[in-house]
């Protein structure tokens, strides 16, 4: 069956473009709203190759933001996702692993993408990918401040070979984390990382 999606991205995408999008394998660390969000995002961009990480199930909290439906509540989300990614684009190459990243686990984990999506909730845990991935030499997009409504202007701000997106002010844990403001951030991440792809590609993986 043909692939509609990707035919589809070659009315926009050079062919250059496209083999580029589908030659690096992308990781994204957090399955939720950021990483849920961005991930589609990224597929629907030309990405071909993902690996997704989390260890946490689909709850009903999860709806307002997040790129599930009540049908996945109670599936973990690494599961419900490949889901939907995959009937978005039946041809994806795609490593889901359902586990928590730790101090013992991220060296085996992170030599397998070039590029990090750090979709991640707990503040150690941001620490932990994004200070890995720098000092092994990948490249990292990461989020903060989101949270609420209104509020101050998102942007991006490059550091080497770390991207932050956000507003970069906003307490997620004194502000609701809503639709809107939410997926304005995984639309940055996914952007940042379409730009490190298309501009500067990082080796195959």
């Amino acid at each position: 069956m043909d692939n509609v999606l990707r035919h589809g991205l070659a009315r926009y995408l050079s062919q250059e473009h496209l083999q580029c999008l589908r030659q690096v394998r992308i990781g994204v660390a957090g399955a939720g709203g950021l990483g849920s969000n961005a991930a589609l995002m990224l597929v629907r961009s030309g990405v071909g190759k993902l690996l997704l990480l989390d260890d946490d199930v689909v709850d009903a909290s999860n709806l307002n933001r997040q790129q599930y439906w009540p049908r996945h509540v109670g599936q973990p989300k690494v599961d419900a996702l490949a889901e939907l990614l995959r009937e978005l684009d039946p041809d994806l190459d795609l490593d889901v692993r359902r586990l928590r990243l730790t101090a013992d686990n991220l060296p085996h984990i992170l030599p397998l993408c070039p590029v990090w999506v750090e979709a991640l909730d707990g503040t150690e845990d941001k620490r932990l990918l994004v200070e890995g991935a720098l000092l092994a030499g990948l490249r990292v997009a990461s989020a903060s401040g989101m949270g609420g409504w209104g509020g101050p202007a998102m942007s991006k701000r490059r550091l080497g070979n770390l991207v932050l997106v956000g507003d970069f002010t906003t307490d997620i844990l004194q502000a609701p984390p809503l639709a809107p403001r939410v997926t304005q951030a995984a639309a940055l991440l996914a952007d940042a990382v379409l730009e490190m792809l298309l501009d500067s590609p990082p080796p195959q993986n």
